[in-house]
């Protein structure tokens, strides 16, 4: 990347002037007028040297002129001491051609080269409804998977879900009380009748002691498998739930490698926990065994691992999902994205696996989110008024099914439109935002084709493919050899991808990449709006069709990082 280089530019001219080292930060000026690279290197250094920034500024200028780049049009002094750099109009034309060159490889590095990343995401619980908060971490995870091999590493998705547990017997005790319509003959539909079942469980085990009772009675039979009813619908439940989330997979553009239950890993946490308390990392107390966390660190707290009836606690699930992960993969790295709830539940579950295998603690982060909520308010499954994942989808198909009615689409094409811009809507609406906060969810800008929205970085796309196939049809050919003397800002915004790539994976942040995007669909669109491109009369529209094709293989990969595909027309 030209950062770097212009990095090493600047080290040796201080080394040169005998300044030493020195961290060297570059930033990208709000305003093109004032170059593309900025440092306030001179700034750092004024005070150690006893100078003003601005002697600083031109001693490092001048030792800097002594060497000419050819990346490298001019740099100036600005402000108070700030170093600018202006890139050269080779530059330019050198990385269009390098963007052409690499093609879907462009902005890829190799920082993790050799390394084994695993993924954790989603996270549905069969039994219960797919909702759309299980939408955003599809959406968040996903795109942190991508990102991530996109820097070398092998990455392997894992999900983990919840098969076993209160809620479990909540939706078999409401499927017993409420058998299933036989007209209910799609996956879906069989999958949305459960979650109803679930939410008419929990209002009973929260106002009828005699539910309660009885529903605790089938949590516990599901362990053990002890009545064959109970066994019947367990399996069932199951297996309809399941198969409703790959469909969603499908659609999402998700396929994991591993997927964990908790009725397999709870045996297993069960047995680590039952050596720990031998060991005196877990203690019992009234009936239960907990692990005191604040023994090992002030800011933590006591949970319990094994409850007072004997049953194992998501905390001991996560421990034997953890040896699970380390026993088939070794990871160098195990990302768990989780809500932001669940941040002090899971710190306390970080630091028992730290005092049983210190190995697990240190190569496992927890990434959090906030909750994702309609502008309408928050989801609630256990009410029975969640908005469900496979519904807002639906919607916003309908939606985007109407807008393109009329187009020159054969009926496979339509579909096939139709579901890429619904995902787009959706993930980009997640993607915008900084991981962590919560996200109000406006269904009417999601599906939005202008400003910032999904679709209209995939409509930019598509109108750039338009160009492409019109040149090709005047036989004008992509040619990067040569570029106008004026430097267009599309041209300043495409170099930067890898850099922004880079920054998302050092921050696990796909915003950065969306927040790119947009002013990169921006750029174009301008360009597009104000330049003749396809013109057979202009001796620098092969160069324009270059920009052209260089702008739709960095959207391309932009929008794959975010898990959005682009359309071949709109």
């Amino acid at each position: 990347m030209v950062a770097d280089t212009i990095k090493t530019f600047i080290q040796s001219a201080l080394t040169a002037l005998d300044l030493g080292e020195s961290e060297i930060k570059l930033d990208h000026p709000g305003d093109f007028a004032h170059g593309d690279y900025s440092t306030n290197v001179a700034l750092a250094l004024a005070k150690p040297l006893g100078k003003s920034p601005q002697d600083v500024a031109k001693l490092i200028l001048t030792e800097l002129e002594k060497t000419k780049l050819p990346e490298i049009e001019k740099i100036e002094i600005a402000g108070p001491g700030f170093i600018n750099f202006y890139l050269s109009r080779e530059f330019f034309t050198n990385e269009v051609a390098a963007i052409l060159k690499a093609h879907e490889n462009y902005g890829k590095n190799e920082i993790l080269s050799g390394k084994k990343v695993m993924v954790e995401y989603t996270q549905p619980n069969p039994f219960k409804p797919f909702h759309i908060g299980h939408l955003m971490t599809n959406a968040i995870g996903e795109s942190i998977s991508r990102i991530v091999e996109y820097h070398g590493a092998k990455v392997i998705r894992a999900n983990y879900q919840g098969d076993v547990g209160p809620h479990v017997a909540k939706a078999i005790y409401g499927l017993m009380k409420n058998p299933t319509p036989a007209e209910l003959e799609a996956i879906s539909a069989q999958a949305l009748y459960i979650g109803e079942c679930y939410a008419k469980g929990n209002d009973a085990y929260e106002n009828d002691v005699e539910a309660k009772k009885e529903i605790d009675a089938i949590n516990k039979k599901i362990y053990d498998r002890s009545e064959d009813k109970i066994n019947e619908l367990y399996d069932w439940g199951r297996g309809v739930t399941l198969a409703a989330f790959e469909s969603l997979y499908t659609i999402l553009g998700t396929k994991f490698d591993y997927s964990f239950f908790e009725s397999e890993m709870a045996p297993i946490g069960l047995a680590i926990v039952n050596e720990y308390l031998e060991k005196g990392i877990f203690e019992k107390s009234d009936g239960a065994v907990v692990f005191h966390g604040e023994k090992y660190n002030p800011a933590l707290h006591t949970r319990v691992f094994v409850n007072s009836q004997g049953l194992p606690t998501y905390e001991t699930k996560e421990l034997g999902l953890t040896k699970q992960k380390f026993a088939y993969e070794n990871p160098d790295l195990s990302i768990v994205t989780t809500a932001v709830e669940q941040g002090e539940y899971m710190k306390v579950v970080k630091e028992a696996m730290r005092q049983i295998e210190p190995l697990w603690a240190d190569r496992t982060m927890h990434i959090t989110n906030g909750m994702m909520r309609l502008v309408s308010g928050k989801m609630a499954s256990r009410k029975g008024n969640v908005v469900t994942g496979e519904s807002l989808l639906n919607e916003a198909m309908q939606v985007i099914l109407e807008r393109v009615q009329g187009r020159a689409f054969t009926a496979f094409e339509r579909e096939e439109v139709v579901t890429q811009v619904a995902v787009a809507a959706i993930k980009y609406a997640i993607l915008r935002s900084a991981i962590g906060g919560d996200i109000v969810y406006d269904f009417d800008k999601s599906i939005s084709f202008e400003g910032d929205s999904g679709p209209y970085l995939q409509y930019s796309a598509t109108r750039a493919k338009s160009v492409l196939r019109k040149a090709e049809a005047e036989g004008i050919a992509i040619d990067a050899g040569q570029a106008p003397s004026q430097v267009s800002l599309l041209e300043h915004l495409l170099y930067r991808f890898p850099e922004i790539v880079v920054r998302a994976g050092e921050s696990y942040a796909p915003h950065h990449i969306a927040t790119y995007l947009i002013e990169l669909a921006s750029a174009f669109n301008s360009f597009y709006a104000e330049t003749p491109i396809v013109d057979t009369t202009d001796e620098y529209s092969p160069y324009k069709i270059a920009l052209t094709k260089s702008f739709t293989i960095v959207m391309k990969n932009g929008l794959g990082l975010l898990g959005i595909q682009v359309p071949e027309k709109m």
